[in-house]
């Protein structure tokens, strides 16, 4: 599934809340952190295992574990949290994502649907908007790509078509100085179950549209790619009806909410 892996199954600061009651449709085009036009060096063996095991809680303590005696309260916890982050694509202090994590963490260890894999099509097919990831775009690159002043950041929306296994996501730009010029970066691939809680993700194709937003990106073109190129694995190691967080083979976290497939 997408940087990435985990975005696959990898949007601006405002959440969206409700659960969509009926299944979304999907499109078949980018799913988990599905950037790239190039093909990543997947690492391998046990500590590409490690990169996707959840860490123990060390965020929470027991005490304050036992405040969320229910899922939804945990959730809330989550989402009260990340307000005001900005997915955490633009950093964050230490202590405020290591609560994050802490809250990520308990979750996981109450994932009620520990087998992922074998309900694709009633947990995961639809779209998704992306809420938190530990991927982030600091310093020179920042400054490179022009997300300090010039080009404006919004939603990353995910699309699951299970039927195709098909994963495409949509991320979205502004350029501010070009009479708030709009356009995306679409990037669709490919995915195939290994385990009852794992996909490999294939990086297919990368396109940015208008073209004059490719022409902004251009000559940093390969560096964009590279921050949301999604080949590798995806750990999902929690979805309900609203939620789903997975965890990559490049340690990477990515939560997301259900979305209305109208807003991509």
């Amino acid at each position: 599934m997408a940087a990435s892996s985990a975005l696959l199954f990898l949007p601006p600061a405002a959440r969206c809340r409700r659960c969509i009651a009926t299944p979304a449709t999907s499109t078949s085009t980018s799913g988990r952190w599905l950037p790239s036009c190039r093909r990543l060096e997947r690492p391998r063996g046990a500590a590409r295992a490690a990169a996707a095991a959840p860490p123990e809680q060390h965020g929470l303590s027991q005490a304050r574990a036992v405040e969320y005696e229910a899922l939804g309260d945990a959730k809330d916890a989550l989402y009260a949290a990340l307000e005001g982050f900005n997915r955490g694509i633009f950093g964050m202090t230490s202590e405020k994502r290591s609560e994050i994590h802490a809250l990520v963490e308990l979750l996981e260890s109450r994932n009620p649907t520990p087998e992922p894999t074998d309900k694709l099509q009633e947990k995961v097919d639809g779209c998704w908007k992306l809420i938190y990831s530990t991927i982030s775009i600091l310093g020179k690159r920042r400054t490179k790509l022009g997300l300090r002043d010039f080009i404006s950041l919004g939603d990353f929306f995910q699309t699951i078509d299970v039927k195709e296994e098909k994963a495409v996501n949509v991320i979205k730009f502004s350029a501010r100085a070009l009479k708030i010029l709009s356009g995306q970066l679409t990037i669709e691939a490919s995915y195939k179950i290994t385990t009852k809680t794992r996909v490999d993700i294939k990086l297919e194709s990368s396109t940015i549209t208008p073209d004059q937003l490719m022409n902004i990106f251009q000559k940093n073109y390969d560096m964009l790619l590279a921050i949301f190129n999604p080949d590798g694995w995806l750990e999902i190691t929690y979805v309900d009806e609203s939620l789903r967080i997975g965890r990559d083979d490049k340690a990477n976290i990515f939560v997301l909410e259900k979305a209305d497939p109208s807003e991509v």
